[in-house]
Parts: C-alpha cells; structure tokens; sequence
C-alpha cells in the first residue's frame, strides 16, 4: 500500500508542479491537460490546457494533483504536505524557496523536536511543513 497526497490547483498545477520538481528534485512522471481526453467536453474551451492530471516522483514517494474546473475548486485546508529531511542546510532552502511569495505560518526554527521546523503556504495555495528532527531518544 501507498499514501499519495493528491492537491487541486486553481489554473496553475501545471506552474506548481514544474516548481516542486525543481525545488524538491524530482521528476514530472505525468502531465496530462483535459485537452485530447474525453475530460475536455466536461470543462470550458479556455480549460482545455489546464492539467486534469499530474503526478511528480520524489524518491519513494508520489505526489499527485489536477486543476479542478471552474466553480469546483476549494481552497487547500485542513492539511499540511510534510517534508522530513536530514539536512537543515536543505530544510532552510526549500523552506526559503517556498516562502517566496508565500505565507509564513512559523517561521523556519528550532524547536524541541527539530534541528529545523517551519510551516508555511506557498504562493499555489499548498500548505507546507519542513520538518528536519532531532534523533529521538530510545
């Protein structure tokens, strides 16, 4: 079994997507628009480009996404995508990287639990936290 987040974009998952691959590393598997799919009756013309379906391999894991059609998006709420790294250098740079433009919710710290933990919403909407822990008694 695997868990994959999937997000909804307003009109701009195709732009978030090619952020997180570069930002994270990873590797657009996936990028398919409603136009050429019988998705494309369903939305208006102006839609046809827009990303019905989207998927970005981040080492073991998959993140998943699609624009969802006029009138049928929702703001991202409610969660948080976590990242958990080793590295605070790498944690400060994604971390600074998707605050631009964003809203910092916490800034980018240490904490009793974390060399580094943030939480922030980039500037697509995606509500994000960075976390690099501590090694954990036993």
């Amino acid at each position: 079994m695997s868990l994959n987040p999937y997000l909804t974009f307003d009109g701009n998952c195709e732009e978030a997507f090619k952020t997180y691959e570069k930002v994270l590393g990873g590797k657009i598997l996936a990028m398919m628009p409603h136009e050429g799919t019988p998705a494309a009756e369903h939305v208006p013309a102006e839609w046809h480009k827009k990303i019905l379906h989207a998927r970005l391999q981040i080492g073991d894991d998959v993140l998943m996404a699609s624009d969802a059609p006029p009138g049928r998006g929702e703001k991202m709420q409610g969660f948080s995508v976590t990242l958990v790294l080793k590295d605070p250098k790498e944690a400060e740079r994604i971390y600074d990287a998707f605050a631009e433009g964003g809203t910092v919710t916490m800034q980018l710290q240490e904490t009793f639990w974390a060399h580094k933990f943030g939480m922030l919403t980039d500037r697509f909407g995606t509500p994000w936290m960075i976390n690099c822990e501590k090694p954990m008694a036993a």
